[in-house]
């Protein structure tokens, strides 16, 4: 329960004193537009049951601009109940609470909800606050109205104490996965307690306007809501940071109030006359910044100039016409390039579509332009609320595509960040774990999506690196992840993801095994930290701290033999000992070049190894050199591959079952959970290399054989 209180100066209200101001602020929908009279006449007795209650009457014009064949009798029960229920209750204001369910009422029906969200939304607060219960609700309204009801319903504070907040708001997350229009209500809820909450004490102010900043206004970011994210940014501007937003409404005051030219509506102007000159229909609107939207410009450009303090929206009919202006824009105007941005071909997360871009008009004003179809700015300022019920069929003006094939309207947002929130949120272990985990993934503002190796795909927030790839893929399957291939290439499972990145993840064999606590220096999703965290508190040795010095390279060494026989050509000399270079070790039938070191011994490199080039740019003379007719060589073989219980036993094994001797063999320390074995080897045949080669490479975590190839 809120009161009503002094407000900010919304740009509405900076509209309403200025007549020019007001033609420019027709683009953006405005939520404020409700009277006092209107709320004040819930005071009055109950309507005929012929006619509509006056107290609805604004609600009931709101709805119908929406919905013309909305029928209203569902409305006029619902009222007369949430009136009878709330009488004698009052705001802190001193207002009838009766007024506060029909603000939320009016917001909700001007963003155009339908029928059913606006009468779970009059009756939001009587199953909390009166005696109405809800199985009442139920049996005079339905299940729909009844679950919208209850998922805005808190938690009793008696019962949960402290941590009622948080699970009020993981109930309502939960609700909000099988109707997103709970969230819709909460909203509305929010923002208009916020624009009553001046009678409050300041220090619960500041509390409720850090939550709404924290997780309200990331949710109706997320859920598309831009009319109400809008507004309750500016009203958390006011509260948190009073001299910056009274710098920055001085500033839009001087802008409006200055009586010099308007620079945006003279560019406007000019739009206007290009699209009407290129035949293309389109209504050319000025859109005003908010409040916290000039403060973001200010201190990303320092001072600013006319253009700055809003954008030009052009509303067009078809999507084809959205890129047909573009062309013009881009053909009569200079572009700046670095301003363009496609929304439409790749929406944002959202629902959001619009083309961005700037231009520079020939006075050398840059104007930023948003270029969008009807359909998607109803989307982009109602988001989800202009969907209607995912129950039913879409709505007119929504693409009926996104309805299913039994008539069901999938959830446009469960796939990505709703369903990953719901899905950590079940194992998140208390409370304040759950709020600051939410807080954290809500933070992130920014998706990406990646492909999976089998064509499906998968949606992280930006910054996620391959350990939440794997976690959001695999669940707690994760915990075996031996590494990624990021596009085809190993990477380790630290590697930060980039949108249209491919992501294979590797998984051990062994079920036994576990993620380390470096991990949790990887993990920026709350689904990947809490089960790390789970798995390392149930598996204590796990954590161990790690010795405090490094351990040595494991060596394995045994009797060295000859190679392969190699002979050199050189004309009237006595027999010049050969042997292969260590760098590369070439074995027959490897292409070879011979060189002369000290001691009148000649070495033999493979004809591609880096030192034959090396040798050349030193001047030094090659020598012919070739090999003889015995079979048996030696070779050095690097075997990377992800640590993991037995590995060397496996490879060891490898080795021998194939018929090759160890003559050495080195293991350096784990990086990454990443291992290098360095083995060389004795082959009867050199023929059998390749086979070597395959048998080891097919040893479980092992991902690449080659053979050295140093300087």
């Amino acid at each position: 329960m809120s009161a009503e209180a002094t407000n900010p100066v919304s740009a509405a209200e900076t509209a309403a004193a200025d007549p020019r101001v007001r033609r420019r602020a027709r683009a953006r929908l405005d939520l404020r537009r409700i009277g006092r009279a209107a709320l004040l006449g819930a005071t009055a007795g109950p309507a005929p049951r012929d006619r509509l209650p006056d107290a609805i009457s604004h609600v009931a014009e709101a709805h119908r601009a929406h919905h013309p064949e909305a029928d209203l009798t569902v409305l006029r029960r619902a009222y007369v109940l949430a009136e009878s229920s709330h009488r004698g209750q009052f705001r802190k204001s001193g207002e009838p609470y009766i007024t506060h369910p029909l603000a939320v009422t009016l917001i909700l029906a001007e963003l155009g909800a339908e029928t059913t969200t606006l009468t779970a939304s009059l009756l939001h607060d009587t199953v909390e606050d009166t005696e109405v219960t809800l199985d009442q609700v139920r049996r005079e309204f339905g299940d729909e109205v009844a679950y919208l009801v209850d998922g805005v319903t808190k938690v009793e504070k008696i019962d949960y104490g402290a941590a009622a907040e948080p699970e009020t708001f993981r109930k309502m997350l939960v609700a909000t996965g099988d109707d997103v229009r709970v969230m819709s209500i909460k909203l509305a809820d929010r923002l208009h307690n916020m624009r009553t909450l001046g009678v409050m004490r300041p220090e619960k102010q500041a509390r409720i306007a850090k939550v709404t900043r924290d997780v309200l206004i990331p949710l109706a970011e997320r859920l598309g809501v831009q009319a109400l994210k809008t507004e309750l940014e500016d009203l958390v501007f006011a509260i948190l940071h009073p001299e910056e937003y009274e710098a920055t409404r001085a500033l839009i005051a001087e802008a409006t109030g200055s009586g010099s030219p308007d620079a945006l509506a003279a560019v406007a102007e000019q739009v206007g006359t290009v699209l009407r000159e290129a035949d293309i229909a389109a209504e050319v609107l000025v859109r005003p910044r908010h409040f916290v939207s000039v403060h973001r410009v200010r201190l990303k450009r320092g001072e600013l100039r006319g253009c700055d303090f809003g954008r030009l929206l052009v509303l067009v009919a078809e999507d084809a016409d959205c890129y047909a202006v573009l062309g013009e824009l881009h053909t009569c105007f200079t572009p700046l390039i670095s301003e363009f941005k496609d929304f439409i071909a790749a929406p944002k997360f959202n629902l959001y579509q619009s083309l961005h871009t700037a231009i520079a008009a020939p006075d050398g004003a840059v104007a930023e332009v948003l270029i969008r179809t009807h359909r998607m700015h109803k989307v982009a300022e109602a988001g989800v609320v202009a969907l209607g019920s995912p129950l039913g069929t879409a709505p007119d003006g929504v693409d009926p595509s996104e309805t299913a094939e039994n008539g069901e309207r999938t959830d446009p947002t469960r796939p990505g960040w709703l369903a990953r929130l719901l899905d950590w949120q079940e194992s998140a272990p208390d409370p304040d774990t759950f709020w600051s985990s939410l807080r954290a993934d809500l933070a992130e503002d920014h998706e990406i999506t990646v492909f999976r190796a089998d064509g499906g795909t998968l949606g992280l927030p930006a910054g996620s690196t391959c350990v939440d790839a794997a976690y959001a893929q695999h669940g707690a399957a994760a915990h075996t992840c031996l590494g990624a291939r990021v596009n085809g290439r190993l990477a380790p499972l630290g590697t930060v993801l980039s949108d249209g990145d491919t992501v294979q993840l590797l998984l051990a064999q062994d079920a036994g095994s576990g993620p380390s606590p470096e991990w949790l220096d990887h993990a920026r999703t709350p689904a990947a930290r809490i089960a790390i965290t789970a798995w390392l508190q149930a598996h204590p040795e796990a954590a161990a701290p790690p010795a405090a010095a490094p351990r040595p390279p494991l060596s394995v060494a045994a009797d060295r033999r000859s190679g392969a026989e190699l002979h050199a050509d050189l004309d009237g000399a006595p027999a010049t000992p050969v042997r292969p270079a260590g760098c590369c070790t070439p074995v027959p039938p490897d292409a070879i070049t011979g060189f002369r070191v000290r001691g009148g011994a000649v070495t033999a490199h493979r004809t591609g190894c880096p030192a034959v080039d090396v040798m050349r740019r030193l001047g030094r003379e090659a020598v012919p050199v070739r090999w003889g007719d015995a079979a048996h060589c030696r070779v050095t073989l690097v075997a990377e591959s992800f640590g993991r219980p037995g590995l060397l036993a496996d490879l060891t094994e490898a080795i021998a079952t194939a018929g090759a001797e160890v003559v050495s063999a080195t293991v350096e320390p784990p990086s990454e959970q990443r291992v290098r074995h360095t083995y060389t080897l004795q082959l009867t045949d050199a023929a059998a290399l390749p086979a070597l080669m395959r048998a080891m490479r097919e040893v479980p975590g092992v991902y690449d054989v080659a053979r050295t190839h140093r300087l």
